[in-house]
């Protein structure tokens, strides 16, 4: 009856709201109406929004329009954490996603606000697990492990705790559980936890990918290369481009040697492809543009006679 997700990177904001914002899309079920919504900006501030219907559509809004993406100082923040679900739940609806700014997050799905048997709120015990010094994976343990009849499946996330996601025993066999943690550079990251959302299986990854993407493209700032009609296209043991210090390509490197004679519709520049400067590799191709090749040389690249080629 819940969605969670959590993220830590650059534009943790944005790849949170973004991520809900395509659950609510393709998702069925226990969504798009309550959320809760809480980032820790790079000047280490905490920031909340709520709503407690329309989901996305109306967690942040700019005068009389809604549907707005989270201000700068949210879409940025390194931080952030979101759970919803269908309309209209207790106040206040912070209780579902309890915040510090020096400890961290903790969100969730089913009933993270629920009562333990020692009289703690499980996920106020979690952050105040952090608190204690812990990291977010232990923390979780250490509350979920002795709650495992618990109706509650937790993330938690925060500055120097790292990133973790846990359901407890009973949650765990549930069949309509989604759940996703995927990492990618230093320490870039974004986990979901669901139930009563359909896909049950195959969303949570989904998900996950997209909001990664959101951070991993903010990490690393695309660069571009100016590839020209006329260069020549050589068989090579790799894909590469290789590049002059002005940054233009003076040749194409490909490991298919079957479009370097002839006219081809093809990819001679392959996603992937080595970025080669003139004191060594500089990166490596994000794009894959369309290009004909004739007899060994460019003539055009995506209906264009010059193309800038992002890598990064």
């Amino acid at each position: 009856m819940t969605i969670g997700i959590g993220a830590t990177g650059p534009n943790a904001g944005l790849a949170v709201y973004r991520t809900l914002q395509l659950a609510e899309r393709i998702g069925t079920g226990a969504i798009g109406g309550y959320a809760v919504f809480a980032a820790i900006d790079r000047d280490g501030r905490l920031h909340r929004a709520e709503t407690q219907r329309g989901g996305t559509a109306t967690l942040f809004t700019a005068g009389e329009r809604t549907g707005v993406e989270p201000p700068p100082e949210i879409a940025t923040a390194p931080y952030a954490a979101v759970m919803s679900s269908g309309p209209d739940r207790p106040a206040p609806l912070s209780q579902f996603l309890p915040a510090d700014a020096t400890v961290g997050l903790v969100t969730g799905h089913r009933l993270p606000n629920g009562t333990g048997r020692d009289g703690r709120v499980l996920n106020d015990a979690v952050l105040a697990g952090m608190a204690d010094g812990l990291g977010a994976e232990a923390a979780l343990a250490r509350v979920l492990d002795a709650e495992p009849d618990a109706d509650a499946g937790m993330i938690a996330l925060g500055p120097g705790r790292g990133i973790a996601v846990a359901n407890s025993a009973r949650v765990a066999r549930r069949p309509d559980l989604g759940s996703a943690l995927l990492a990618g550079p230093d320490g870039t990251a974004i986990a979901i936890l669901h139930n009563a959302i359909r896909p049950a299986r195959t969303l949570a990854p989904l998900l996950a990918e997209a909001g990664l993407e959101v951070m991993v493209r903010a990490h690393a700032p695309l660069a571009t290369v100016d590839v020209a009609a006329g260069t020549p296209v050589v068989h090579g043991d790799r894909d590469r481009v290789l590049v002059d210090a002005a940054g233009r390509a003076f040749r194409v490197e490909t490991t298919d040697a079957r479009i370097v004679t002839g006219r081809h519709n093809c990819a001679a520049i392959y996603i992937g492809a080595e970025i080669v400067g003139p004191d060594g590799p500089l990166g490596v191709a994000i794009e894959e543009p369309n290009v004909v090749v004739e007899d060994g040389r460019i003539v055009r690249m995506s209906g264009q006679s010059r193309f800038r080629l992002g890598y990064r």
